[in-house]
């Protein structure tokens, strides 16, 4: 899942697909209007609405996890960044993987570092509602050849198309 801003408008996208998967199967979309402003240290109170409005058109029962493009923790005090508020408003019923291309300073006991395709640059995974090396091995072995899994970048293109 992803959300896209443009003025006060935001796209949240959730995109289906199956671990092997080089292509998503379906995107569901939703658009909202009059988001709040960025607020640093405060980006979920913009992002959780988005992704919480797409994810009601899913129906969970048939979903193993959720990726989300961001940290489910900012230390490692184990503070809940996106990724653990979306696990609480979720009310812990289904396991969030954070997937970032950049690290926090503190947080690195709460990421594993997963390189893909030869880049000297890693993505940054952290998990809860499942371990956290499973969610690393599982976007490790995501399709696709480059540093970004396949069905990431997909779904990066699908949520800027606005």
């Amino acid at each position: 899942m992803d959300v896209y801003y443009k003025d006060d408008r935001a796209k949240a996208v959730a995109l289906l697909f199956s671990w092997a998967d080089e292509k998503g199967l379906t995107p569901f979309v939703h658009f909202l209007d009059h988001i709040e402003p960025y607020v640093p240290g405060e980006f979920y109170k913009r992002e959780l609405p988005c992704l919480l409005a797409v994810i009601g058109q899913l129906d969970l029962d048939n979903i193993d996890a959720l990726i989300i493009d961001g940290h489910v923790y900012v230390d490692d005090s184990y503070t809940h960044g996106l990724g653990g508020r979306l696990w609480q408003a979720l009310e812990e019923k289904i396991p969030i993987i954070g997937v970032a291309k950049t690290s926090f300073r503190n947080n690195a006991a709460t990421v594993v570092e997963v390189y893909r395709g030869g880049s000297h640059r890693p993505l940054f995974v952290s998990a809860i509602g499942m371990d956290g090396q499973l969610a690393a091995d599982r976007v490790e072995n995501m399709a696709g050849e480059y540093r970004i899994p396949e069905v990431l970048k997909e779904l990066d293109r699908v949520t800027r198309m606005f």
